[in-house]
């Protein structure tokens, strides 16, 4: 399997086979034209689900199956509300569970308006919800928090359809960094307020979450958290626009059936209980490691490097979730799944985003103009420096770094040199694609 993240097209996702039958179940009610956009989506509203469970990464942290943000990105119209049927799906009881909630909510409100200005006020029911409306406060926002940290840990889900109802649950968009961070990280989001009218806690933020979003949405929103570490947190799902071909997706029904076959998931999901330690996973998020090295090595690119370190947390994660999924057994087909989520995840960002990765452009187009570059595929099998250095300016790279990519490449046996002719040459291994290159995970 070739994934090549330099152009334009998506990388392919794998076939589907052994241990994957939960994503097939799923897709089987999505358009085909968005099975492969919406894949990455699924396991926000599934880990929500999951409590009281950590998994080993390989930096040797335990890490809960929380803090997973996904954006599907897509143009207006282009088909992102097909993940609405599947969250439904997946959050039904959920749903069930907060109307009661919000019934007990409603019913102490209305007695608190009953009350005389002299009369005791009833006090507030403990309440929380799993499943929360997109229009929420930061105060409701952290009491919920609060609320569910106490009611077993429970993680709390939110479906945003618009990628600027954000603004409200941070507190406004000069907050979204912090809350998004503290979300990803399962840090605590402290508020300390004067009067007993205000939000007083520290909880531990348990928040899974899906956005939807057009391309230009996400520029917007994210123009100022493109280095600080808050975008790589964001795991995107991009959708190219398609072909005027004048036909209207068909979408499944969610019917009996299929909500009994994905019953069988919730609980397994449910009764995960404890410390676990899925050691193919974990190789494989090492070896990926060492690929997205490889693969920023051959780019040069420093922002792609830095991007990849948390595209490859949140695969792993999603790698956790298909592990319980398939009845706490590993197989070479989740595997493949896994790595496929990292480099759509890296590619869908340099779709989006592009240009707006060298700093300073504030450029907030459609789509990009372009992202990660593969600078050894546009230069001959034999080159010199010379050719390598203005290939580097024409990119708005730096002359003086042309040396020591050189010296990258050759390290990673990509290319030769001949003292005798003063040329570069890329190897065969390169060529016959033995090797990490071209933009690609070759296997």
């Amino acid at each position: 399997m070739t994934y090549d993240i330099t152009t334009k097209t998506a990388p392919a996702m794998p076939k589907l086979g052994k241990g994957l039958d939960f994503v097939k179940l799923v897709l089987s009610q999505v358009s085909p034209d968005m099975r492969e956009p919406i894949a990455p989506t699924l396991f926000d509203a599934a880990a929500a689900h999951i409590s009281a469970t950590e998994f080993l990464y390989p930096d040797q942290s335990w890490k809960e199956l929380c803090g997973m943000i996904d954006a599907l990105s897509a143009g207006s119209a282009g088909g992102k509300g097909q993940l609405q049927g599947y969250v439904e799906a997946m959050m039904r009881f959920a749903r069930k569970h907060d109307e009661v909630e919000l019934q007990k909510l409603v019913e102490w409100q209305r007695n608190m308006k009953s009350k005389g200005a002299n009369k005791e006020k009833p006090i507030r029911p403990d309440v929380s919800f799993w499943f929360p409306p997109s229009d929420v406060t930061n105060a409701a926002f952290i009491q919920n928090a609060m609320a569910c940290e106490q009611g077993n840990a429970h993680t709390q889900y939110y479906n945003m359809p618009e990628v600027e109802m954000a603004d409200k649950i941070c507190g406004g968009h000069k907050q979204v960094t912090q809350t998004i961070r503290n979300i990803y990280d399962k840090a605590r989001a402290g508020a300390l307020r004067a009067t007993a009218e205000g939000v007083t806690g520290n909880p531990v933020l348990r928040v899974n979450m899906n956005i939807s979003c057009t391309p230009g949405e996400a520029r917007n929103f994210f123009k100022r958290d493109l280095f600080n570490g808050t975008l790589g947190r964001v795991a995107f799902s991009y959708k190219a626009r398609g072909n005027r071909d004048g036909h209207i997706p068909r979408q499944g029904e969610y019917d009996e059936d299929f909500l009994k076959k994905l019953d069988a998931y919730i609980v397994r999901l449910q009764a995960c209980k404890g410390r676990h330690v899925v050691q193919p996973l974990n190789k494989l998020a090492d070896r990926l490691a060492l690929d997205m090295a490889a693969l920023a090595d051959l780019t040069d690119d420093d922002t792609l490097w830095d991007m990849s370190k948390r595209s490859i947390v949140n695969a792993w994660k999603k790698g956790c979730v298909l592990y319980i999924l398939n009845g706490m057994t590993w197989t070479k087909g989740m595997g493949d799944f896994v790595e496929w989520l990292v480099y759509y995840d890296l590619w869908s960002k340099s779709q989006i985003f592009g240009d707006m990765f060298k700093e300073g452009s504030d450029s907030l187009g459609d789509a990009q103009k372009s992202g990660p570059k593969n600078m050894l595929c546009d230069l001959p099998d034999t080159f010199n420096e010379a050719q390598l250095e203005a290939l580097r300016v024409s990119l708005g790279k730096s002359r003086e770094g042309t040396r020591g990519q050189l010296h990258v490449w050759k390290n990673r046996n990509f290319i030769t040199y001949s003292a005798q002719t003063g040329l570069y040459s890329k190897t065969q291994e390169y060529l016959m694609g033995n090797v990490v290159g071209r933009g690609t995970k070759r296997k």
